[in-house]
């Protein structure tokens, strides 16, 4: 078991935001069934008056706090330690916790999404190097407030690799989703992750880099606490 937590700080002009977020995560049955629990604690956030009114936020200034929302999924190992990839398959839901409606930052819609990843580990000549190629795809749907389409569903995708050795992780990947509407459902991101494993704790440090429809520059910085130790 395992617990994450900390900050968010989102760059774009005209909505300057800054997150404080947490994740659970507790596996089950040999590692071979997991539960995760996250979402946003507290959001910070200053939209410029054009952001505000091209979101038709009811925020008279655009500025204030909000809560995200929250977030909870299973995970199952479905292969692990054979010659095909190791597969997992996860399950998950939102919920329509997120507040600040008026500043358009969160919306009252509930949604979920199932995914299957794949990866393979390849060892490296020299002592704890490894690398391991990754990918998934699969199904997201959510609530609109579209009363011709009350609901809209998406594609899910991502494709990266995981380069370790002695207490280092890195990470490049690229993931995003495509639904049907055309109205923002898009995204697609390039993510930047490092690792460095303490005694008991590991510090994170990621770069989100926002290629379409999600137009942000993200730098996130947190501490992994294990629970078992």
């Amino acid at each position: 078991a395992n617990f994450e937590f900390g900050i968010d700080l989102h760059f774009r002009e005209g909505d300057p935001t800054q997150d404080i977020f947490a994740k659970y995560y507790r596996s089950f049955a040999e590692n071979k069934i997991a539960i995760e629990i996250f979402g946003v604690v507290a959001e910070h956030y200053s939209m410029s008056e054009f952001t505000r009114d091209e979101r038709f936020a009811r925020d008279f200034d655009g500025k204030g706090f909000a809560v995200g929302d929250l977030y909870f999924s299973t995970l199952i190992q479905l292969v692990k330690g054979r010659k095909f990839p190791d597969t997992m398959v996860r399950m998950a839901g939102r919920t329509a916790s997120g507040g600040q409606l008026e500043g358009a930052r969160y919306t009252d819609s509930p949604g979920y999404y199932f995914d299957f990843s794949f990866s393979k580990e390849y060892q490296g000549t020299k002592e704890n190097r490894s690398f391991l190629p990754f990918a998934s795809f699969g199904f997201y749907s959510w609530q609109t407030n579209d009363l011709g389409n009350l609901q809209n569903d998406a594609f899910m995708y991502a494709l990266g690799a995981d380069l370790k050795w002695s207490k280092w992780s890195v990470s490049n990947s690229l993931s995003g989703y495509s639904g049907y509407k055309k109205e923002r459902d898009k995204p697609r991101v390039y993510t930047f992750d490092v690792n460095h494993q303490l005694k008991n704790k590991t510090i994170r440090l990621q770069y989100l880099h926002g290629l379409r429809d999600w137009t942000y520059r993200t730098v996130k910085l947190s501490l992994i606490f294990d629970l078992k130790k």
